[in-house]
């Protein structure tokens, strides 16, 4: 990306088109954005919901195996963290480092590093913190929140949606607006895009790559969210060796959000679900784990409780904005392997 580009691009039509791309990619559903980490780690303590501040929007959520939950916000930007037991607290400010609207959260505790995916939204009607133009993935130090880097996307389009952290330390980014899958080796200085293919273009006025995950083959699992799909891009000694459309058992309603769980996935469905999805060769077959859930937008994995993030993000770009999103909160769902 040229590092200085706005996403949003410098004329008022550009930011329309932007603007309208988004509300019509949700409908009622909340945008197909960020991944939260699985984690298998102890179950925290409670099984209520936990509260995050008021009109915060989260996007995304992850997790470390201790429990603790960290929740980016999509209008305010930043980072909050909630231990086992505990209300949810500042961890990043808003703005930290440059960063801006906050979409895709991913804790490691390998390199005790939290990737955030920070994008220039002002085209969608939401300017988010400070002044940064562009999309970025910021990394900042998972046990102080201090900043460590920041790493521009390539296209001028770009939409920084979500991460996965490979056993080697490789951290890979979705791009929503083009058909990219970043890459970034422990060590490195800016994104390299790993994966690219035309089967991975976001449809027109639509929102492409969304979530992502590294199955337990060691194969790179990716969904979009229009067209609603799944793909599998093959790994063969850490370089991309070609996509493939999976076939799943039902349809998807907006795929957003996956995170491994266990020999599969959990994956959300921007219409309000809450799915298992195992891979079989070319085919994926989805259960449903939890439904009715309000504008999800992301999940993660806690001992044997999914917690889900409720965007309610109509309620900011789509139908329903303007109206009152009421509380939010990320809900936990007992999950079973």
């Amino acid at each position: 990306m040229r590092q200085e580009q706005n996403v949003a691009a410098s004329s008022l039509a550009e930011g329309e088109t932007l603007k309208g791309r988004y509300a019509r990619a949700l409908g009622t559903a909340g945008l197909a954005l960020v991944l939260g980490a699985a984690s298998y780690g102890a179950a925290r303590a409670q099984s209520a919901p936990v509260g995050v501040p008021d009109k915060s929007f989260p996007e995304s959520v992850t997790s470390t195996r201790d429990g603790t939950l960290y929740v980016g916000s999509f209008n305010l930007g930043g980072v909050v963290k909630a231990a086992p037991g505990g209300k949810a607290e500042q961890f990043v400010k808003p703005g930290a480092a440059g960063s801006r609207s906050v979409l895709g959260v991913l804790a490691d505790e390998n390199s005790g590093t939290l990737y955030v995916c920070s994008n220039d939204i002002t085209g969608f009607g939401v300017p988010g913190p400070s002044d940064t133009k562009g999309a970025w993935l910021k990394t900042f130090d998972l046990a102080s929140g201090a900043p460590k880097g920041s790493f521009a996307l390539k296209d001028p389009k770009s939409l920084c949606n979500d991460i996965a952290v490979g056993a080697d330390g490789t951290a890979y980014v979705t791009d929503s607006f083009a058909p990219y899958v970043y890459s970034l080796k422990p060590g490195g200085t800016a994104l390299e895009i790993w994966a690219t293919d035309p089967k991975l273009e976001p449809a027109k006025d639509g929102v492409g790559l969304d979530g992502i995950a590294i199955g337990a083959d060691g194969n790179l699992y990716v969904t979009t969210f229009i067209p609603e799909a799944l793909f599998k891009i093959a790994v063969e000694n850490g370089k991309a060796a070609g996509v493939t459309a999976l076939k799943a058992s039902r349809p998807i309603d907006h795929a957003d959000a996956m995170r491994a769980f266990g020999d599969g996935f959990l994956l959300i469905e921007g219409s309000g679900r809450l799915d298992k999805v195992t891979i079989k060769g070319d085919e994926a077959r989805v259960e449903t784990i939890a439904d009715g859930l309000s504008e999800p937008v992301s999940v993660t994995q806690v001992g044997n409780t999914g917690w889900v993030a409720e965007g309610k993000l109509s309620y900011i770009i789509g139908e329903n904005k303007d109206k009152d999103p009421g509380a939010f909160a990320i809900k936990p769902v007992a999950l079973s392997k």
